[in-house]
């Protein structure tokens, strides 16, 4: 039997095939269009000019996306969601996976984590050894695990994740376009010589099968687009879309998003002069991400919401929770406004310790 790092560099070897593919069949798009189409066929100088310059933009930007998503290293969880090394030990030693997750929890509660398992346990990979921070994942493909996974691409031979998820929407965007000027330029091209009002060359294979090929692809590739644009509006990754992410208050498949310009905002940047390059402009680090507000946490101190009969001392009008409500609020800024009103705003009662808050009502 082969050593195992023998049979790894053969399977990483062969998952560059369908790169490969997809960089001969550009390479030969690129030779049939300029060379067959433009050159040998297109009589016109004026429209060999302007299709000329197009498909070079097209081209330029498509290979662009795709190289970015392709080279671009998949993020990984920081060191500070790594064990400690006392506690990494203690959970090594330890068989029972009660206990193991006593260790977990403690670790956990100095870390940002919002998400856990179907069970309700923190999160772990025993792989990489490290808790998994919210909307992580391990590929078993890279053999790591990547921040905000969407899923592995064989047709990149990368992991579609937090740092290059813009750039693969961008690839499959300019790819599109790229299939699209192909099919509708060569249409009428292709039309002749299947007439045979062109007389037969060399050119009339290229010419004929770059539209087929374009037309294949369009359709293949339109429909993925469409679904990751959907998956952006909804800012949700492929493997949300399949298996709800889990809160501490349970499922939720709308966990993370915010609205629909908001939810654009956290792939695409705030920026929009930026949004159509391929350069990294994504809002956040890819370890915590902004979470909707649908109820209390369960671990922090209890908060009850009250209409406001009558006004006290002991109560406080914080009418800007009014809008929060519905609004999703990211965790720092969740964390940092509960201290805010602990701290300055809420009064705590010492028989029930459950904070009162009374809310001005919208009229």
């Amino acid at each position: 039997m082969a050593p195992t790092h023998v049979l790894r560099c053969c399977q990483r070897g062969l998952a560059w095939i369908p790169v490969i593919f997809i960089a001969l069949v550009v390479c030969w798009s690129y030779y049939a269009y300029v060379v067959e189409l433009c050159v040998f066929t297109i009589l016109s100088i004026g429209e060999q000019i302007v299709y000329l310059i197009f498909f070079h933009l097209f081209f330029i930007m498509f290979v662009w996306s795709y190289w970015k998503t392709i080279f671009t290293k998949p993020a990984n969880p920081s060191k500070e969601f790594c064990l400690p090394k006392a506690e990494k030990e203690c959970y090594e030693k330890e068989e029972r996976p009660e206990s193991q997750q006593e260790i977990l929890w403690r670790v956990a509660t100095s870390l940002p984590l919002y998400t856990r398992t179907g069970a309700g346990a923190i999160r772990y990979c025993d792989r990489c050894q490290v808790i998994k921070p919210d909307r992580c994942h391990h590929c078993s493909a890279c053999d790591m695990c990547v921040l905000k996974m969407d899923h592995h691409c064989p047709w990149v031979n990368n992991c579609v994740g937090f740092s290059n998820y813009k750039f693969f929407i961008l690839f499959l965007a300019y790819s599109l376009v790229y299939c699209l000027f192909i099919a509708a330029t060569v249409l009428q091209y292709f039309i002749k010589f299947w007439t045979n009002e062109l007389p037969d060359t060399h050119a009339k294979f290229h010419v004929l099968f770059l539209f087929f090929v374009a037309a294949m692809f369009c359709i293949s590739i339109l429909s993925l687009f469409s679904y990751h644009l959907w998956l952006v509006g909804k800012n949700r990754s492929t493997i949300e879309a399949f298996r709800a992410p889990v809160f501490r208050t349970g499922s939720d498949k709308n966990g993370f998003s915010l609205g629909f310009r908001k939810n654009i905002a956290q792939v695409f940047g705030d920026q929009k002069k930026y949004w159509l390059l391929p350069v990294f402009t994504s809002q956040g680090d890819g370890l915590t991400f902004p979470t909707r507000l649908v109820s209390a946490d369960p671990e922090q101190a209890t908060v009850t919401l009250q209409p406001e009969p009558n006004k006290s001392a002991a109560d406080v009008i914080v009418s800007p929770l009014n809008d929060s409500q519905n609004r999703l609020l990211s965790n720092n800024q969740h964390d940092n406004n509960v201290r805010d009103h602990l701290g300055n705003n809420m009064v705590k009662s010492d028989e029930s310790e459950t904070i009162t808050v009374s809310m001005e009502s919208e009229s």
